[in-house]
């Protein structure tokens, strides 16, 4: 799996953070099992070990409704890289994501870290447009271009992939991107 998604023989620790109901939790299920199923809204961090070929991965599984984002910081000092996953088909908590990801882009800790940012749930019929999306997260002048492998010293990794993680969908894309900065 980690070869797939452009992580084999890659050390890092990366983090995975998004608002409630973001799918977090199904992707993290989804790379550890192949498969998802419904969940229940993270209450408390989970640790989930992934382990694949010589590869071990420890993930956090944190909750993102607006009382626990504080905690994020606990888990995100250390990390390498940061995936953060927006609801497409939410479109009204745009505005609310694009504040919880400004905070972290704007965190010293995450100074020069790659972040991929997921917009998942596209095969649902209310799904925004990714246009739309990047509109609405404040995204568009930020992105370094999916076919980037190096980004001149002071500039952030950062870009944007659509993906329906329940389909299997363009999560694998994003990884393999996100692989060249780690």
């Amino acid at each position: 799996m980690l070869n797939w998604l452009g992580l084999w023989q890659k050390k890092a620790k990366i983090v995975f953070l998004g608002l409630d109901n973001a799918g977090k939790t199904t992707l993290l299920y989804m790379l550890k099992k192949g498969s998802a199923g419904q969940f229940d809204p993270t209450q408390q961090p989970c640790s989930h070990e992934l382990k694949m070929g010589r590869i071990r991965f420890r993930t956090f599984d944190l909750g993102g409704h607006a009382q626990v984002r504080h905690t994020w910081r606990e888990y995100y000092l250390t990390a390498d890289g940061v995936v953060f996953l927006v609801d497409m088909s939410d479109p009204a908590r745009f505005e609310e994501s694009r504040k919880a990801l400004a905070d972290l882009l704007q965190a010293p800790e995450l100074e020069g870290r790659p972040f991929l940012v997921l917009g998942n749930k596209i095969d649902k019929p209310d799904a925004a447009d990714p246009h739309q999306a990047l509109s609405g997260l404040q995204l568009s002048n930020r992105l370094v271009g999916k076919e980037t492998d190096r980004v001149p010293q002071g500039v952030r990794p950062i870009e944007f992939f659509p993906c329906s993680v329940i389909r299997k969908q363009g999560y694998r894309e994003g990884f393999q991107w996100l692989a060249k900065f780690l």
